[in-house]
């Protein structure tokens, strides 16, 4: 094997070092990360982010013979987790879109809907506006109790009363 990017005493820049490794041992260790990964694309990127890694990530060869043995090593261990990128990508399911609701399906939802609002209606004012503020804005307790001026408890007992008339007036109507 020659000595690489060495003249006389004075080494070469890790710049002309990188060059001249990559000059002379890419096509081999393409052909190590292609019977790794098995895709020709995807060993040419492995190679190419070893000798990225090589001159950005800033390491320094500090013996040029050992740089070959450095690279595989590089590349071997790129390919390694070019096959768990794949392996991972390759188990991911996307979620299942929710299927599409027939018009019966939004006809049977929309009575649903009217339903629960004539309920609504028929209950006191404080019930409806601690369900309303619960349930169609999303407020916790707390953030209801400071928009009623009403304590937490009165909040927790007026949404556990409310419930049970909303429900009991809906079974009514079945």
């Amino acid at each position: 094997m020659r000595r690489l990017a060495v003249v006389g005493e004075v080494r070469a820049s890790p710049e002309h070092l990188a060059a001249d490794l990559y000059a002379t041992h890419r096509l081999s260790l393409v052909r190590l990360a292609v019977l790794l990964v098995d895709d020709t694309a995807a060993a040419e990127d492995v190679v190419h982010d070893v000798f990225a890694g090589l001159l950005t990530g800033g390491k320094h060869l500090r013996d040029p013979d050992a740089a070959v043995a450095y690279l595989r090593r590089a590349v071997v261990n790129r390919a390694r987790s070019a096959l768990r990128r794949r392996r991972t990508a390759r188990a991911y399911t996307p979620p299942e879109e929710a299927s599409r609701a027939g018009p019966d399906d939004l006809a049977v939802l929309s009575e649903e809907h009217r339903e629960v609002c004539s309920a609504l209606q028929t209950l006191p004012t404080r019930q409806r506006e601690v369900l309303v503020l619960r349930y169609w804005s999303n407020l916790s307790e707390i953030q209801i109790a400071d928009v009623l001026g009403i304590s937490q408890g009165t909040v927790k007992s007026t949404a556990s009363r409310a419930l049970a008339a909303l429900e009991k007036k809906l079974e009514g109507e079945r």
